[in-house]
């Protein structure tokens, strides 16, 4: 079933990985509140933007951020996954599965070398929280996007 992927064309595959990341960020979201310090890593993205403390980072700006970064994310899913498939030659569960496995670890890398350094006013031992935070957050909307998509690409496209 997994085979069929390949054979979708990215025209279907990358509206899909948009709704596929909405209903993604909404699990993140709700994951992010029942974690220790999980709903910070939007406000050390603002923080980053502004140069204000993450405690004072605009909320706005941070949720804008936050969304932003989780549709945009979906839509690097889909390129990805069509990127392996040309090199691979076609999709197989562990062609989805590599491609999540890559994701993660740029989603976590990213965070925690770029943004979550610079934020203003967080000590090395609220930076460590806030980046496992954000490791679970990342998994939770992995594990919420992949399927999606790939259950959205498989139901809906020609």
């Amino acid at each position: 079933m997994v085979s069929e992927l390949a054979a979708v064309s990215a025209v279907f595959r990358f509206p899909l990985g948009l709704v596929g990341a909405v209903i993604a960020v909404g699990v993140m979201d709700q994951l992010m509140t029942r974690t220790a310090d999980g709903t910070t890593p939007p406000s050390v993205a603002a923080s980053v933007l502004t140069g204000q403390p993450v405690a004072d980072a605009p909320s706005r700006l941070a949720s804008v951020v936050h969304y932003l970064a989780g549709v945009g994310t979906g839509l690097l899913f889909v390129y990805l996954s069509l990127v392996v498939e040309q090199v691979v030659g076609g999709s197989t569960p562990g062609t989805v599965v590599g491609t999540t496995v890559l994701l993660y670890v740029l989603m976590v890398g990213f965070f925690i070398l770029i943004p979550l350094p610079r934020a203003v006013g967080v000590d090395a031992r609220r930076r460590k929280t806030i980046g496992r935070a954000w490791a679970i957050a990342a998994a939770g909307y992995l594990l919420t996007l992949v399927p999606a998509t790939t259950g959205l690409t498989l139901l809906f496209a020609p």
